[in-house]
């Protein structure tokens, strides 16, 4: 008999080959799938506003004259920047801020001085010195307006009598000095978030420099000058840089302790008022696009530094 040989089976037909960049781009669609729900829930509740807003701030619409809305093209953009409530609140928009990112900064930066050195009690220092920036906006001012500033129970009055007897002057501080106390209150507040960030570039300064500059006999102040201060000069434009973000936007305090008079009205103010009493929505929403476009701005250059430090901290690594 003849053997027969076996016959080998066909091979199934494959499917089309699949590249790299085709299993890269499944595998980052795989990636990126389950945070699609919080994209589409940021755009709905961030980015449609915004889109309204703009539409808005082209019309003429002020709900006193429901009749007479209509389109307005780029007059409420000129009324903006030709009002003069609106420039004088631009002006004071620019000069709080200025005021209080540079306390803020010069006092942030002492006191993370003070606390990136060893001493008994640091880490309940450093909670203490955190808990103003944890008190909520509204009530920071409350406090400063009625247990600090108040001119008959105040504690600065308080402490003027205290030093000086019973004639000692008792200012009325906010009427007095209505933007400086503005400006304090937030100083006070944002001084722990200026802190924190100085504190964190302290405490990532190579320890090897410091240690060869004070071999080399480098006082305290040259090795301040020469090695912390450039050291830490991305860490102070972040910090200015973010404190402008939330400063720029600033309402809480201005409305609390002064409600926008005494020349203390800010651009968010301004809109505010223009909004909720004039019903002029507008001029309020091209306000408000002004505003955000100068965030906008700001947040670019704060984006930049961070990128610029995590690009310092890799090349360390």
């Amino acid at each position: 008999m003849t053997a027969i040989a076996p016959t080998a089976e066909k091979p199934a037909p494959a499917g089309p080959a699949r590249t790299p960049t085709a299993i890269r781009r499944t595998g980052d669609w795989a990636r990126r799938a389950p945070l699609l729900p919080a994209l589409v829930f940021l755009i709905v509740v961030t980015q449609l506003p915004f889109v309204a807003t703009l539409v808005i701030s082209f019309m003429d619409w002020n709900s006193l004259y429901p009749d007479q809305r209509g389109f307005a093209g780029v007059g409420n953009y000129v009324d903006v920047f030709t009002d003069a409530a609106l420039r004088d609140s631009v002006v004071t928009t620019i000069i709080l801020t200025v005021a209080v990112v540079l306390i803020s900064v010069l006092l942030g930066l002492g006191v993370a001085l003070l606390l990136n050195r060893s001493f008994r009690g640091r880490g309940m220092v450093r909670t203490l010195m955190i808990a103003p920036f944890l008190v909520v906006p509204v009530a920071a001012a409350l406090l400063w307006k009625h247990a600090l500033f108040n001119p008959e129970y105040g504690l600065l009055n308080g402490v003027l009598t205290w030093i000086f007897g019973s004639d000692a002057p008792q200012p009325d501080w906010i009427t007095e000095a209505p933007l400086a106390a503005v400006v304090a209150s937030l100083v006070w507040q944002w001084t722990p978030f200026m802190m924190l960030i100085l504190l964190a570039g302290l405490q990532s300064q190579p320890l090897d420099a410091l240690e060869a500059a004070k071999v080399d006999g480098a006082t305290a102040w040259q090795t301040f000058t020469h090695l912390t201060l450039p050291h830490m000069r991305r860490y102070l434009e972040l910090g200015a840089l973010l404190g402008s973000i939330y400063i720029v936007q600033n309402f809480d305090a201005v409305f609390t302790l002064t409600s926008g008079g005494l020349g203390t009205a800010n651009l968010p103010y301004t809109i505010y008022t223009t909004f909720y009493q004039a019903h002029d929505y507008g001029r309020a929403s091209a306000a408000g696009v002004v505003v955000v476009a100068g965030t906008i701005a700001i947040a670019t250059f704060a984006l930049r530094v961070v990128s610029s430090l995590f690009r310092e901290e890799e090349g360390r690594a």
